[in-house]
C-alpha cells in the first residue's frame, strides 16, 4: 500500500541533504567563487537530477509532489543510501514505487577459503546469506554432492533440502533436519524482511512444497550452531555427524559449516573412506557413481 505523503518534510529532507554534498564529489566543476551556501545549489540539483529548477524548487517547497521518475533520479543525484532512499520514498508517498534494492554479491572471505582448504578431509560449506553455499571443500562434494554443477543463483542449501531428490533421501530424519533449516532461514527473515532474494525464495519453495508452507507459516527460529545428522549415503552407507556451525566475526553474516564424527566410530571409518576418494583417483569400475539430477 502506498503510504501518505509529507510533501513539506520531504521539502526539507531535500534540503538538508544537498548541503551535506560536495559539489566536486558529484562530478560539479571547481570555483574560485566563494559559495554563499554549503552544499549544492538548487540550480546544481535541478542540473544533476534533469529536472527543472522550477520544479524542483517547488519540490523542496513543498509545493508539489514527487512522481517516481523524479524520485528515482534525485536518489542518484543526492547519492542516498538505502536508509535514505527508503525514507524519502515514505515522504513522497510513493513506497509501492521503491526499486527493489541491489544486493552486493557474496564474496567469501579470505580467511574462510583458508579453512576449507585446510580441511581436506572434513566436509565443510561456507553459508552466506539466506544459507546460499558460497564456497565448499572436496569433502563437501564427495558427501553432498557436486555444489560447482549447481547454478550459482540455486546454491541454495535449503534448496537442496527441498528439490534435490539425492539429498533429501541421504537425510534420515530429513523432515526434522528441514524444519530446522526453515527456522534458520525465519530467522535471518527477521533481521533482514526487505530481502528481495530471500522472499523469492520462501515463494518459491511454498508453491513447490507443502511441508515447507507449514513450517515457514508456523514462525519458529532457530540459530541452528550445532546438532546431530543422521545419513544414509549411497556409497558409504549410514553416517552419524555432528554438524556444528560457525559464524564470522566480521559481520558479514557468513557462517562455517563444519561436519565430524568422533573418531573411532563407524562413522568415523566410513568419513575417512569417503573423503580419501576425493583426495585419490578414483578407480570407476571398482567405485560406483551417484546418479545425476537436476536442481
Amino acid at each position: 500500500m502506498t503510504s501518505h505523503a509529507d510533501p513539506r518534510s520531504l521539502g526539507k529532507f531535500l534540503k538538508a541533504r544537498r548541503a551535506q554534498l560536495d559539489p566536486e564529489e558529484c562530478g560539479l566543476p571547481g570555483t574560485d567563487t566563494p559559495r554563499k551556501v554549503a552544499g549544492l545549489r538548487r540550480e546544481e540539483v535541478a542540473h544533476l537530477a534533469a529536472i527543472s529548477v522550477d520544479y524542483y524548487t517547488r519540490l523542496e517547497q513543498g509545493r508539489v509532489r514527487a512522481s517516481a521518475p523524479v524520485l528515482a533520479t534525485l536518489v542518484r543525484a543526492l547519492r542516498l543510501d538505502d536508509d535514505q532512499q527508503a525514507y524519502v520514498y515514505e515522504l513522497a508517498g510513493r513506497t509501492d514505487d521503491r526499486p527493489h534494492r541491489r544486493l552486493p554479491v557474496q564474496q567469501v572471505r579470505p580467511a574462510m577459503r583458508r579453512l576449507l582448504d585446510q580441511l581436506p578431509r572434513t566436509p565443510a560449506l561456507v553459508l552466506g546469506a539466506r544459507l546460499d553455499v558460497l564456497a565448499w571443500n572436496p569433502a563437501a562434494t564427495a558427501l553432498y554432492t557436486d555444489f560447482a554443477a549447481i547454478p550459482a543463483d540455486r546454491r541454495n542449501y535449503l534448496r537442496l533440502m527441498f528439490t534435490d531428490p539425492a539429498i533429501r533421501e541421504m537425510h534420515q530424519e530429513w523432515a526434522h533436519d528441514a524444519r530446522d533449516a526453515v527456522a534458520a532461514l525465519r530467522m535471518e527473515a527477521g533481521a533482514d524482511p526487505d530481502d528481495p532474494e530471500l522472499d523469492r525464495l520462501v515463494t518459491e519453495l511454498s508453491a513447490q512444497d507443502p511441508d515447507f508452507r507449514t513450517w515457514w507459516s508456523e514462525h519458529r527460529v532457530n540459530s541452528a550452531t550445532y546438532g546431530t545428522k543422521h545419513y544414509r549415503h549411497p556409497l558409504v552407507g549410514d553416517l552419524t555427524l555432528d554438524c556444528d556451525t560457525w559464524s564470522g566475526a566480521d559481520g558479514s553474516g557468513q557462517r562455517l559449516m563444519v561436519l565430524t564424527a568422533e573418531t573411532g566410530t563407524p562413522s568415523h571409518d566410513a568419513l575417512r573412506i569417503l573423503t580419501s576418494w576425493t583426495a585419490e583417483p578414483v578407480n570407476p569400475r571398482t567405485v560406483p557413481s551417484r546418479a545425476p539430477r537436476e536442481v
